[in-house]
């Protein structure tokens, strides 16, 4: 025979629904006295939970206070883990309007115009970057293209511009289209950095991942001023002073331009530099 008894109240959410030919006052006051709605249930959450000796004969007291102990210790257990599985539950669409939220462009923006010919077809790639040299945006436009393959690439780069805006990483889309083949294809003239590509969309994410992501992996030529010269260029600026110029450097000049070598850019900056420190 059972020697307890174990009362759980729960909050229950439900919906019913009703199918009718008319809608007026009649029938919506009658909803309550029929009995042919559908149930759904919504959502049902832990309230309570109650324990009930049942052992008449039971004499010592302290037995049941400690079984009372026990029991709610477990009703505050089953509580706790209702509410880690409801956090459990905000924290993710949280995270999922996170991931779903666009950041917009602003309105006067940095970027960089790349101009290079593949196989004789001009490609200007035009860039759009964040206030922290982030790039968000792509435009590209051809010559002695069609009017169907230059409406192609044009909203592939809006899709493209808003995948980077959704937060896609640019990883993700060198990844997808370095290396892909198809005409025109072949030497590449106007990029310092690239000779030679598969396709437009091989040579695009080549020159993105360079300019934006380091990758030079993907070059086919050293950058710039790389080698024996570059933990000297780190020597010479170290100081407070030109490290601000460093920093009103990165403000004002576009990532994706400069190709992230800011330290060794400032070598071609130093009139610049001695310009403003006379205005001061």
């Amino acid at each position: 025979m059972a020697k307890y008894l174990v009362e759980t109240y729960y909050n229950c959410s439900f919906k019913v629904s009703h199918y009718l030919d008319n809608v007026d006052e009649a029938e919506l006051s009658n909803l309550e006295k029929r009995e042919d709605g559908k149930f759904e249930i919504l959502d049902v959450k832990l309230d309570n939970r109650k324990t009930k000796s049942l052992d008449k004969n039971s004499k010592n007291i302290e037995d049941k206070k400690q079984e009372s102990k026990k029991i709610d210790l477990i009703s505050e257990n089953l509580k706790k883990q209702s509410t880690l599985r409801e956090d459990k539950k905000i924290f993710l669409k949280k995270q999922n309007d996170v991931a779903n939220k666009r950041f917009s462009m602003p309105d006067r923006r940095k970027g960089y115009i790349q101009k290079a010919s593949i196989g004789n077809h001009k490609v200007y790639l035009h860039t759009g970057e964040y206030e922290d040299g982030k790039i968000g945006e792509i435009f590209i436009d051809t010559s002695k293209e069609g009017e169907l393959v230059k409406a192609l690439m044009n909203n592939f780069a809006i899709a493209v511009s808003l995948g980077l805006q959704y937060g896609v990483p640019l990883d993700e889309f060198v990844s997808a289209y370095v290396e892909t083949k198809f005409e025109p294809s072949g030497k590449v003239q106007g990029n310092d950095r690239i000779l030679s590509a598969t396709s437009i969309l091989d040579y695009i994410f080549r020159e993105l991942a360079i300019s934006y992501l380091n990758r030079e992996d993907l070059a086919h030529t050293p950058s710039i001023g790389s080698g024996n010269d570059k933990s000297k260029d780190i020597e010479i600026y170290e100081n407070e002073d030109q490290n601000q110029f460093l920093k009103l450097v990165k403000d004002i000049t576009s990532k994706g331009f400069v190709r992230n070598n800011y330290k060794k850019k400032l070598v071609d900056l130093s009139d610049i530099r001695i310009n403003l420190k006379g205005k001061k």
